[in-house]
């Protein structure tokens, strides 16, 4: 019994093959069943994302396992072949899968490092799994653990707290002008992608309103639509900005669309009331001059690249904490995972000396005849007390040294000393058929 990943990301398969291979939601169920329908998968969960297809598993078999996922994977899309999709994918077992999973969970392996949304995909991942009953003891520890591992990098290491986006940084800016965002209003000049991430991360920061200008008076419609804002037509974003505390400006026109003239006015009917410019434009479209202007602040696209790099070798930092975090919660469920090849032995050993110590008393009570109830419970304490001594020592043994560099041979030992070959056997064969 192993546990396995095998999958693509970003790194390994171009965005075609993942949207191919992609399992939605309403999917997810029948994905699930096909997948643990095969003997050889004892438990399964399957992480779906943009950036992202994996199946981690629970093997009886490890290479047979990994050959039944490589086939499962490259039938979510009838037009690709096993050996056009093996190229792309990665597989791992043992403790480099659980290295794997926690990695994942903790935004190490994200094409953003830090970024927070692959843990709430992979705890849906999870749920899907638990709602079609795919998982059991060794998937439900594994990723319950990988939580909980994300959780503490999260608390222990900074490496969600600097942006490492434009739209995102631009909004971090923001903040250290006005402190916090709540109450403020928003224009943007233009509404584009950059835009857009820029008015999701502003709401999420709680603005009070946006107004949306664009060229295109439908694409603001919508946009604004999105946001619950408030579109106009372009040329009326300058009577708009009197009323603005943040602009940001992606219009992509050939010229300054925002002149020192028109701020100077504009800052003087804001009574002085700080503005802040942001200037994603290339070419630029607002007047670099403006920064000159009391209370009026500018950034452009190369100050928050500048801004985005720093913050971005800040997370490789925090990476290297939280890498020495995983490590030291691998060898925790690494051990716990080792624990789990005791556990037949020990329930094979008990169960031995349990029918011995019955079929005994079976044979002692024929040679006394009919025992009174305090006599026959005298006999099996005594029983019970001598078998239960015996086996503390054997079995405390096991659990302990199982994790050591002798822990196979031990139990093979264990095996072969208490003659439990019939007992693992008989064992083996009654779960099967449950």
């Amino acid at each position: 019994m192993n546990m396995v990943i095998v999958g693509l990301n970003h790194r390994t398969a171009s965005v075609e093959i993942r949207e191919r291979l992609a399992i939605s939601d309403a999917r997810m169920g029948d994905a699930l069943f096909r997948l643990t329908n095969d003997p050889v998968i004892e438990e399964g969960v399957i992480l779906s994302t943009c950036n992202r297809v994996e199946v981690c598993a629970v093997v009886k078999d490890t290479h047979r396992g990994f050959e039944v996922i490589k086939k499962f994977l490259a039938a979510s899309d009838a037009k690709l072949s096993l050996e056009s999709v093996t190229p792309s994918l990665y597989i791992h077992s043992s403790s480099k899968a659980i290295e794997h999973l926690f990695r994942v969970a903790s935004s190490l392996d994200s094409m953003i490092l830090g970024e927070p949304q692959i843990l709430g995909q992979l705890k849906d991942a999870f749920d899907h799994a638990i709602l079609h009953k795919t998982t059991g003891i060794i998937l439900n520890k594994a990723f319950k653990k990988a939580i909980s591992v994300a959780k503490r990098v999260r608390t222990e290491t900074k490496i969600a707290e600097s942006a490492v986006s434009i739209s995102f940084a631009a909004v971090e800016l923001a903040k250290k002008i006005f402190g916090a965002l709540t109450g403020k209003s928003v224009m943007l000049i233009g509404a584009g992608e950059m835009a857009e991430l820029a008015a999701r991360h502003f709401v999420g920061n709680g603005v009070d309103s946006i107004t949306i200008a664009n060229r295109s008076y439908e694409r603001a419609v919508k946009l604004a639509s999105t946001f619950n804002g408030m579109p106009i037509k372009f040329e009326a974003f300058e009577d708009e900005l009197v009323k603005s505390d943040i602009v940001l400006c992606s219009a992509g026109a050939p010229h300054y669309l925002i002149t020192r003239e028109a701020v100077e006015k504009v800052i003087a009917l804001r009574q002085n009331r700080p503005i802040f410019f942001i200037d994603i434009s290339v070419p630029r479209n607002i007047d670099p001059e403006i920064n000159d202007l009391d209370n009026v602040f500018l950034y452009d696209i190369d100050d928050l690249q500048h801004s985005v790099q720093t913050n971005m070798a800040t997370r490789q930092k925090e990476a290297l904490k939280a890498e020495k975090i995983i490590t030291e919660e691998i060898v925790s469920f690494a051990r716990w995972f080792k624990s789990l090849d005791a556990v037949p032995m020990i329930v094979a050993l008990k169960d031995r000396a349990e029918a011995i110590r019955q079929s005994e008393i079976e044979k002692m009570q024929n040679k006394l005849g009919d025992l009174t109830e305090t006599q026959r419970k005298a006999l099996e304490g005594l029983t019970a007390s001598i078998v239960n001594k015996l086996l503390h020592h054997p079995l405390t043994a096991l659990k302990n040294e199982v994790h050591s560099k002798n822990g196979n041979m031990i139990l093979e030992t264990t095996r072969k000393l208490f003659a439990l070959e019939e007992v693992l056997s008989r064992d083996k064969t009654e779960k099967k058929e449950d």
